[in-house]
């Protein structure tokens, strides 16, 4: 099983949206069983909240479904899950810092948009202080790049719908 697990800062609008799309889209082509997909925030801003009403609107119109309460990334993380991907630079940072507290100085974390060769290095912008063209301009930004990613780990680990 893949064990994929999304970071943004307070788990209630990059990341729980990026989850929801890689589900959906294991389970268009019947792969669900061979991913467990989560997400996480670096801070402890939104613990136990439900995500941002606009990231739900914007997951309701292409039909995602969003089950998750936020959370904080913690020790076990580090050693659960194959791929820690990060929405920018400052989560980024946060979880390579964060991994050697830890003991896990040797995982490595991924930047979600350097899946995609044109936007390597970039990131996802946090939508949180904006209005909903924000959250259409990151779905738009996460689903090519977890169409990128998937098809990079589905080559990586011979995995085949």
């Amino acid at each position: 099983m893949i064990r994929v697990l999304f970071v943004c800062l307070g788990n209630i609008c990059r990341s729980p949206l990026a989850e929801a799309i890689l589900n959906s889209k294991v389970e268009l082509v019947g792969m669900q069983s061979q991913f467990k997909c989560d997400s996480a925030g670096t801070s402890d801003f939104h613990i136990g909240e439900l995500p941002d009403e606009r990231t739900i609107k914007c997951a309701s119109k292409y039909n995602l479904p969003l089950n998750h309460r936020s959370r904080q990334v913690n020790r076990t993380d580090f050693r659960d899950f194959d791929y820690i991907l990060a929405m920018d630079d400052n989560n980024l940072r946060n979880l390579n810092n964060l991994k050697i507290r830890y003991g896990f100085a040797d995982k490595e974390i991924h930047l979600m948009r350097n899946f995609v060769a044109k936007t390597q290095g970039m990131s996802v912008p946090d939508p949180y202080y904006g209005g909903e063209e924000g959250f259409e301009e990151i779905y738009q930004i996460l689903d090519e790049a977890i169409d990128s990613f998937l098809a990079q780990v589905k080559a990586t680990h011979q995995l085949y719908a």
